[in-house]
C-alpha cells in the first residue's frame, strides 16, 4: 500500500508561486531594461538579441533535465537549489561589466529557471486534488498575466528611481532579498516529493538540442551587424546534420526504452505536429515582438523605462483578463475555432499599432497604444490557451507527460529564438535606414506574415476537423514535469 501524500499548505503553494512569479517578472522586466542596458555596456542591437535569448534558450535546453533531476533527487531539494542559483546569476547580472559576462550570467538565470520551474508543477500535481488542485493551476495560469504588468511597472520604476545610482542594475538585484526570503521559509512548507523511479537525463539529446539552438541562433543575430559575410553564413551549414543526428539519437533512445527530451513516435501525431507549429510561430513572434517595441519606444522615440513598461500595461492587463475569465466562456467551442479568432484579434492590434506608430511618431503616449495593445494581448491569451489543448488532442493519455515535455521545450526554443529572428530584421531595417520607425514597422509586418501562416493552417486544419465530433483529450498542462 502507497503512502498518503504529502498535502501541500497554503503558505507552500504560495512560495512555490512566489518563485515562479519571480522567474516570470524576470522575463518581462528585463524589456524595460533594454535601452539603459546598451547605454551603460555599448551594446549593439546584435549583443542585446543574445543577451535576452540567452535566457530562453538556456531555459529551453535544460527544461527537460530540470523535471528528471528534481524526480530523481527530490523536488523541493531542486527548487531550493535553483532558487540558489538564480539569486547568484542575479547578482552576476547586476554586478556585470561587460555585455559578454552579462549574456553568461543571463543564460545562468536560465538554466536555474529551468530547474525551478518544473518543481513548482510537479509539487502542485502530486500534493493537492480535486479543487484544491484545480485553484492552484489556475493561479499558476494568471501568474503570466499579472508578472507581465507587475514586470513593466516595476521595472520603470526601478530604472527610473536610481536607488543608489544602481539604474538597470536594479533590476537584478531587487531578486536578491526575494531570492532568500524563498529560501529560508520553504524547507518548513514546501514538502518533500519525488518521483516512483529514477529516470535518467537524456544529456546527448540535450547538448544536440543546444548546438543546434545557437546554430539557428548565432548567424542569425550576428547577420546584420557582420552583413550576412561568408563566415555568418557558415554558421548555419550544421543546422540540417544537426537536425538529423538528434533524430537518430532520440529515435535510438526511445527504441531502447529510455526517455528522449525529444520523442520522435510523437511527431508521428498530428495534433502534436500542428502544437509544434504553434510554438514555432506564435511564440518566436511573441518574444521577438517584446523585444523589438522596446527598442522602438525607448531608443526610437526616446521613452523613459517607466514610460516605456507603462505603455504595455494594458497589453498585460487584457491578457490577463482574457486568460483568467474570456476563455473559460469559449471552452464551449472548437480549440481551432479560438485559435483562429486569437489569430484575428491579435493581428488586427498588430495592424492597429503599425497604424498608431505611423501617425503619432516619434511622440508615442501610452494612452494612444492602448487599443492596439488590448487586442494584442486579448488575442495573445486565446493563442496561448489552445497551445496544449490543441498538441495534446490525439496524444493518448499514457504518454501526455512526454508529449507536454516536447512541447514545452518546443515553446522555450521559440521563445528563446524569437529575439534573435525579429530583432535581425529589425537590426538589418535600421542599419540601412537608420530610422527605428521603420525598423520597427517591418518587424512587426514580418510578424503580421508569420501570424497569417499560422491562422491559413489553423482554418485548413478548422475546415478538416468540422465534420469530426468534439473528442479532444483534455490534458492537464502539470503533467509536463512527468514526462513518460
Amino acid at each position: 500500500m502507497s503512502p498518503a501524500p504529502i498535502r501541500l499548505g497554503q503558505a507552500g503553494l504560495m512560495i512555490l508561486l512566489a518563485g515562479q512569479l519571480l522567474l516570470q517578472l524576470d522575463f518581462s522586466i528585463i524589456n524595460v531594461g533594454l535601452a539603459a542596458i546598451s547605454v551603460s555596456l555599448h551594446a549593439g542591437e546584435t549583443e542585446l538579441e543574445l543577451f535576452v535569448a540567452a535566457y530562453g534558450v538556456a531555459f529551453a535546453v535544460c527544461l527537460a533535465m530540470g523535471a528528471r533531476l528534481g524526480d530523481n533527487f527530490g523536488r523541493r531539494r531542486m527548487f531550493g537549489l535553483a532558487v540558489l542559483m538564480f539569486c547568484l546569476a542575479s547578482l552576476l547580472c547586476g554586478v556585470a561589466t561587460s555585455v559578454a559576462f552579462l549574456i553568461v550570467a543571463r543564460a545562468l538565470q536560465g538554466i536555474a529557471a529551468a530547474l525551478m520551474v518544473p518543481q513548482v508543477l510537479a509539487t502542485i500535481h502530486v500534493s493537492l486534488t480535486g479543487r484544491d488542485h484545480a485553484r492552484a493551476v489556475a493561479l499558476y495560469g494568471a501568474i503570466g498575466g499579472i508578472a507581465f504588468i507587475v514586470g513593466q511597472v516595476l521595472g520603470g520604476f526601478l530604472i527610473s528611481a536610481d536607488i543608489a545610482g544602481s539604474g538597470w542594475r536594479s533590476i537584478f538585484l531587487i531578486n536578491l532579498p526575494i531570492c532568500m526570503l524563498i529560501l529560508v521559509s520553504m524547507w518548513r512548507y514546501v514538502p518533500e516529493t519525488r518521483g516512483h523511479r529514477k529516470v535518467p537525463v537524456d544529456w546527448t539529446g540535450m547538448v544536440t538540442l543546444a548546438l543546434l539552438t545557437l546554430s539557428v541562433l548565432l548567424p542569425t543575430a550576428l547577420g546584420p551587424s557582420l552583413h550576412w559575410n561568408w563566415l555568418c553564413l557558415l554558421g548555419f551549414v550544421p543546422i540540417l546534420p544537426l537536425m538529423a543526428l538528434l533524430w537518430r539519437i532520440e529515435r535510438i533512445k526511445e527504441m531502447r526504452g529510455a526517455f528522449p527530451i525529444l520523442p520522435p513516435s510523437l511527431t508521428r501525431i498530428s495534433s502534436m505536429r500542428f502544437g509544434g507549429l504553434i510554438a514555432i510561430l506564435f511564440f518566436t513572434c511573441w518574444s521577438g515582438f517584446m523585444f523589438i517595441l522596446a527598442l522602438t519606444l525607448q531608443a526610437g522615440a526616446g521613452l523613459t523605462p517607466l514610460q516605456s513598461g507603462n505603455a504595455l500595461i494594458a497589453l498585460g492587463g487584457s491578457y490577463f483578463i482574457s486568460a483568467v475569465f474570456v476563455t473559460r466562456r469559449l471552452a464551449g467551442i472548437r480549440r481551432e475555432a479560438m485559435l483562429a479568432t486569437g489569430c484575428l484579434i491579435q493581428m488586427t492590434g498588430l495592424v492597429l499599432l503599425i497604424v498608431t506608430l505611423e501617425m503619432v511618431w516619434p511622440q508615442p503616449g501610452v494612452i494612444n497604444l492602448i487599443p492596439s495593445t488590448i487586442l494584442i494581448g486579448f488575442g495573445q491569451a486565446l493563442i496561448v490557451n489552445c497551445f496544449y489543448r490543441l498538441g495534446l488532442a490525439d496524444v493518448p493519455h499514457e504518454h501526455a507527460g512526454a508529449g507536454s515535455a516536447m512541447l514545452a521545450t518546443m515553446q522555450q526554443v521559440s521563445l528563446g529564438l524569437g529575439p534573435a529572428i525579429l530583432g535581425a530584421v529589425f537590426a538589418q531595417v535600421l542599419q540601412y535606414s537608420e530610422f527605428y520607425l521603420a525598423a520597427g514597422v517591418t518587424a512587426i509586418a514580418v510578424e503580421l506574415g508569420l501570424m497569417a501562416i499560422l491562422l491559413t493552417a489553423t482554418l485548413l486544419r478548422l475546415a478538416r476537423q468540422r465534420a469530426l465530433p468534439e473528442d479532444s483529450v483534455e490534458i492537464d498542462e502539470t503533467l509536463i514535469v512527468a514526462p513518460d
